[in-house]
């Protein structure tokens, strides 16, 4: 059984995000002052994860990379994911967790001087009931991302999306975008597609499942909810797509139901 180990945010360096433009700055900026609720005192699990929500701008806009997990992987195998992980002991806090996947799935430089740790939110649950906490971060020197590698065993692509097309989708269209009909698209609608389940280890309550198109596999599911939400905060915008299923369990009620029946 361990507890959960959050990170300390520390301020940025002075005059850090001078290269972004007015807007990333602001978005940048926005995240870095949240502040998630705190954790219930009684969330203690051996289940525990972390993913890193990897910022950084180009030509102006705010961009996160994603990746497709290998075909080869016994679980969501395919799929499009935050690079990510389960919690070590030997992790010092999720910040920890989060870069050490990082580093072991895309190659990602271990203590990177251009990347700046911006929050962590609230965590998420997974339908495997493995309570997921992002972390997020910006990187402002792009030439580390031209040195990044994919995991042979764990990842098949790196690609990246537009922050701000998850909250509007529209804004995506111009992307070179995976060929509709496709296996990584297959869905009729263009841009975006939602529909809603009964999840029953959330004792049937309803989940609205959002995919967006990408250059990459569709981003869906978990992926989906924790980017969403990292965009809200940092564009303060709501989608324009309507959220939520009706009563759909939202952050802390359904931890403690998937809490509670483990």
């Amino acid at each position: 059984m361990t507890v959960i180990k959050l990170p300390t945010i520390s301020s940025l360096p002075l005059g850090a995000l001078e290269s972004l433009t007015e807007t990333s700055r602001a978005v940048v900026q926005r995240l870095h002052t949240y502040t998630p609720e705190p954790w219930p005192s009684d969330y203690a699990s051996s289940k525990h994860a972390s993913v890193l929500v990897l910022l950084y701008e180009r030509d102006g806009i705010i961009r996160v990379l994603l990746t497709t997990r290998s075909k080869a992987l016994r679980t969501h195998a395919g799929q499009t994911a935050l690079p990510g992980g389960k919690v070590d002991d030997t992790d010092t806090d999720v910040v920890h967790t989060a870069l050490r996947e990082a580093h072991e799935e895309v190659g990602l430089p271990r203590d990177c001087p251009d990347l700046h740790l911006l929050c962590h939110l609230e965590p998420f649950v997974s339908l495997h009931k493995i309570l997921v906490t992002p972390v997020v971060a910006v990187l402002l020197d792009l030439t580390v991302l031209d040195k990044l590698k994919a995991s042979e065993h764990e990842v098949s692509r790196i690609f990246s999306h537009p922050l701000q097309a998850f909250l509007e989708p529209t804004l995506a269209a111009s992307e070179k975008l995976v060929e509709k009909g496709t296996e990584d698209w297959i869905y009729e609608t263009e841009l975006h597609d939602a529909s809603d389940v009964k999840v029953q280890m959330l004792n049937g309550a309803m989940y609205r499942m959002h995919r967006f198109r990408s250059t990459g596999s569709p981003i869906k599911g978990l992926t989906s909810d924790i980017m969403i939400k990292v965009a809200q905060i940092g564009y303060n915008m709501t989608p324009s797509y309507e959220r939520y299923a009706p009563t759909q369990l939202l952050g802390y009620d359904a931890i403690s139901v998937v809490v509670a029946s483990t």
